[in-house]
């Protein structure tokens, strides 16, 4: 089996070197699927300071802002670890991102034009349900796209804050779990759905159809996900 990895891009300018460094490493963390049961989690400071291109001082500044928000544990003599939750805090998150979601999902149909609902289409209308498998690599980034550009039509910057802590272990959770039960042909109906709501201005329909997709994940996870 081959394992998940972090994909590294050097570092090159100055901007702050520990915000960039910071930037950088949580994406590559964000992009990376950590819920996999092959995920490297383990981080070796020495071999990422080569890969960044920085010294030790700015990637153990990064390393502990990201310790501060939960994404990366530093254990004194044994290393530096990417942090996966539990099953009880991931169904938490994913009730959260539910609430946020549908809420942003009602406001879009509010405020976003109808160029940026057209949109998203792309993200949709490109994958047959019934050739899915052949390109479920494709799917996966798109569905994590498709959620995240709901956020950005909210127009609400607090959801778009408060949505991006979750983001990098609801993106873990939806990466691994859209291979699983047939789940990404179901979800393709459901989106086509939740655009023609937004298209047609009906935010009460908007709403309830995305918490309604994002509690399917919630109960997927709890009735057949192992985390713990």
């Amino acid at each position: 089996m081959i394992k998940a990895q972090l994909e590294i891009q050097p570092i090159e300018e100055v901007q702050s070197l520990k915000s960039r460094t910071y930037e950088a490493l949580k994406v590559a963390i964000g992009a990376m699927k950590i819920y996999d049961a092959g995920a490297e989690l383990r981080l070796d400071e020495r071999a990422l300071s080569l890969q960044f291109g920085v010294s030790r001082t700015p990637l153990r500044e990064a390393l502990a802002q990201l310790e501060q928000e939960g994404l990366v544990r530093i254990a004194p003599r044994r290393g530096i670890f990417i942090v996966r939750k539990t099953k009880a805090e991931i169904l938490e998150m994913i009730t959260v991102w539910a609430a946020l979601e549908s809420m942003a999902a009602r406001l879009a149909t509010e405020v976003a034009s109808d160029a940026e609902i057209a949109r998203l289409h792309g993200l949709v209308d490109t994958f047959d349900s019934d050739a899915i498998e052949e390109h479920m690599g494709e799917y996966s980034d798109a569905n994590i796209r498709f959620h995240a550009a709901i956020i950005a039509l909210s127009g609400c910057k607090l959801i778009a804050e408060i949505t991006n802590g979750l983001f990098t272990h609801v993106r873990g959770i939806r990466q691994r779990t859209i291979f699983e039960r047939d789940r990404a042909r179901r979800s393709i109906v459901d989106h086509k759905e939740i655009i023609e709501a937004l298209e047609t201005r009906n935010g009460e329909r908007a709403e309830r159809l995305v918490r309604e997709r994002t509690l399917k994940l919630r109960q997927h996870v709890e009735q057949f996900v192992q985390l713990d």
